[in-house]
């Protein structure tokens, strides 16, 4: 038989994340009490801490700015791929005629 994993609402997590930020207890004491495993809770303050700091849900949708710099991010990933496989293309080149070269000298 396998465990089950419990579920927890978001409203359950905010206001446990609220007991440890806001009440100024521990992650050890708030998770015994409630009863959640310490690291799951450690890993709610984490992100509440997180999404705190850079003011943003990351859930959120993105706005133009943002998806501007998306598109041209993945523009220049798909430049940089390209000039990637080139390179290894006249790597592997390089190394048939240095083979060629070295069978050649003997």
């Amino acid at each position: 038989m396998g465990s089950t994993r419990r579920a927890f609402t978001d409203e359950y997590k905010a206001q446990a994340v609220g007991f440890v930020l806001e009440g100024g207890r521990s992650v050890a004491e708030v998770a015994r009490n409630i009863g959640v495993h310490e690291m799951t809770l450690g890993k709610w303050v984490k992100k509440a801490r997180d999404e705190a700091e850079s003011g943003k849900d990351p859930d959120a949708p993105l706005g133009e700015s943002e998806r501007a710099e998306l598109a041209r991010l993945r523009e220049e990933s798909k430049q940089d791929k390209a000039t990637i496989a080139e390179l290894q293309m006249q790597v592997e080149f390089a190394k048939k005629v240095a083979t060629w070269f070295a069978k050649g000298k003997q």
